[in-house]
């Protein structure tokens, strides 16, 4: 029998497609033991302000060197951002249908002390996964005995949970067939397959659908009740390694 493993860095409120990957697979791992990057999704996402995407962004606390900032260890600045996001995440959502159940949920987490970004994005995900009901075991690479790098890092931690199968996001099919067809996984004899998602429709308020922003926005229109359902509505026949080099990067 299968066993199908996913690893993505713990991005701040991710969108749907990242909780369908976690929903499809038998584990999951964050992979916060690699560098943070500045101005990427691990610090920053979009929610829907009126008719407009905002971007709302964490403030890292840069007083490590630039290439001691792990995911796992590097800390946010201040408490101040919370309020701030909080502040602009109420705007935005007050005249939501469930906007009372979303924002004590958000409220409460926020309200907690994390000792790093990565902390706070693994509790971030972590909590809304046990809310909408996807019970997937969850993992961190900083608390696994894996080394390596890119493919060859996620082939490890994909042994240490004897899985033998991998789905992947698209994105990272740069460095996974950098030098032929599945890398280091069809190397390893792990099945290599990329995630085939085709983002939904859901109810949202304002004048025109906005689509791949962030996790919250489908809590506040449907509710936790309703959010894996949603998710579930853009999950498609994922691509073998085979499959995505012929369709998608026609090679």
């Amino acid at each position: 029998m299968r066993k199908i493993v996913a690893i993505m860095q713990p991005t701040y409120m991710p969108w749907m497609g990242y909780f369908s990957m976690v929903a499809q697979v038998d584990a999951f791992v964050f992979l916060d033991s690699v560098q943070l990057v500045g101005r990427s999704w691990q610090v920053r996402n979009k929610i829907k302000f009126g008719d407009q995407e905002k971007m709302l962004t964490i403030p890292v606390n840069k007083s490590s060197g630039r290439d001691e900032r792990m995911i796992y260890n590097t800390p946010y600045q201040d408490e101040a951002w919370k309020k701030s996001h909080l502040g602009t995440i109420r705007q935005a959502y007050r005249n939501s249908p469930f906007y009372h159940d979303v924002m004590e949920f958000l409220d409460n987490l926020y309200l907690g002390s994390y000792h790093s970004i990565g902390e706070l994005n693994r509790k971030l995900i972590s909590e809304i996964c046990r809310k909408i009901g996807v019970n997937t075991p969850l993992y961190a690479s900083s608390e696994l005995s894996a080394n390596g790098h890119k493919d060859e890092l996620l082939v490890n931690i994909c042994q240490i949970l004897n899985a033998d199968s991998y789905l992947s996001a698209q994105g990272s099919a740069a460095y996974i067939e950098r030098d032929s067809m599945g890398g280091e996984f069809t190397r390893r004899g792990i099945a290599l397959f990329y995630l085939n998602y085709e983002h939904p429709v859901y109810p949202q308020q304002g004048k025109a659908f906005i689509p791949y922003i962030g996790i919250y926005d489908l809590l506040f229109n449907v509710g936790f009740e309703e959010a894996l359902a949603y998710i579930r509505k853009g999950i498609r026949k994922n691509y073998s390694c085979e499959e995505y080099r012929k369709e998608v990067l026609h090679i």
